[in-house]
């Protein structure tokens, strides 16, 4: 009987431990390595699979168990909440924490911070990362090592572009190398932090502040309790064009499917669309025409005889017939 009722316990713990979660999504950026793209939409709204990027991480966080996410906006901040709302339609509680000047990550986080409401841990996602890790299982990580941080970690062939993490055989945090031309590991800070409310308190607020090249090598002197996650499943960075159209490829032929087609959209029963397309709401794809590997905006037109491969073609816009066209933008 007593090891049931610690069972229980334990179990009870756990449960109120998870429903503690809380998240801020770093969104404030616009993305200029994907202009013409980002003009007039925020990098983390452009559509991926059919949906604005942010909607998968928001659903990747309540899969996880968070209740509360707080979105970190500055570039085109009024687009967000029209869209995504209090969250009750994503079943989390969503707020918005708008930086009339840009504060770098650290700020961002100290800023939006002050409209969680729960005291537990807390996941800091960059606004630009698409991953299949285990964020439940980086939870539990960080819970079973007592840790102050914990870092997503992934291993990549090249680690020159991004800050390379060493660990020591504990899995704890020994050094962080900022983009470097001779890294001294392939294992990389994938853009999905576990912050105690504590260590979040301690950043200053109003200040522009990196996480990155200030926070954590400060909290490394202070020996805080940084520990490294390491999960080799899915990852990618959708900062480039092309990269923004591999994410929306894979996730549409993970579906099983050649393309996806949004409501309303009208395909020519001749017309050919692979390659994980998406076409867009309301959009037609006419006689002929050829669509491989591109997302078509809503309310678009392809013409007859076109051939697109890994094009972008904005809402609204119509690709004229027998139009010949490879890694192209139309309408930006």
């Amino acid at each position: 009987m007593a090891n049931n009722n610690m069972a229980n316990n334990n179990m009870a713990n756990n449960n109120m431990a998870n429903k503690n979660r809380s998240a801020i999504l770093l969104v404030g950026g616009r993305g200029t390595r994907l202009a013409p793209l980002t003009n007039n939409t925020p990098k983390p709204m452009l559509q991926v699979a059919g949906v604005p990027f942010t909607e998968h991480q928001i659903v990747k966080a309540r899969a996880a168990g968070i209740t509360e996410i707080v979105l970190a906006t500055s570039f085109k901040a009024e687009l967000f909440e029209p869209y995504f709302g209090d969250g009750k339609n994503f079943g989390i509680s969503i707020k918005y924490a708008v930086e009339e000047v840009a504060l770098g990550t650290g700020g961002a986080i100290s800023n939006a911070s002050a409209m969680l409401e729960g005291s537990g841990p807390v996941a800091i996602f960059n606004g630009d990362v698409l991953s299949k890790h285990d964020l439940d299982g980086q939870f539990k990580f960080h819970q079973a090592k007592g840790a102050d941080v914990t870092l997503y970690l992934t291993q990549v062939e090249d680690a020159r572009a991004y800050g390379a993490v060493e660990l020591d055989a504990s899995d704890r945090v020994t050094a962080f190398n900022e983009k470097m031309d001779n890294p001294p590991t392939d294992i990389i800070s994938a853009g999905c932090y576990i912050f105690n409310r504590e260590i979040i308190d301690s950043i200053p607020c109003g200040k522009v502040i990196s996480v990155e090249r200030e926070t954590f090598p400060q909290l490394l002197t202070n020996g805080a309790k940084v520990f490294g996650f390491v999960d080799r499943a899915y990852w990618l960075d959708i900062g480039t064009p092309a990269a923004l159209l591999k994410a929306s490829r894979d996730l549409v032929l993970e579906m099983n499917s050649e393309f996806l087609a949004l409501p309303e959209s009208k395909i020519a029963p001749d017309a050919v669309i692979s390659g994980g397309s998406v076409i867009g709401r309301r959009s037609r794809v006419e006689s002929g025409a050829h669509v491989d590997g591109s997302v078509v905006g809503d309310d678009a037109a392809i013409g007859a005889g076109a051939r697109l491969k890994n094009c972008f073609v904005a809402a609204g816009f119509e690709v004229p017939a027998h139009v010949f066209a490879v890694d192209n933008y139309f309408g930006f």
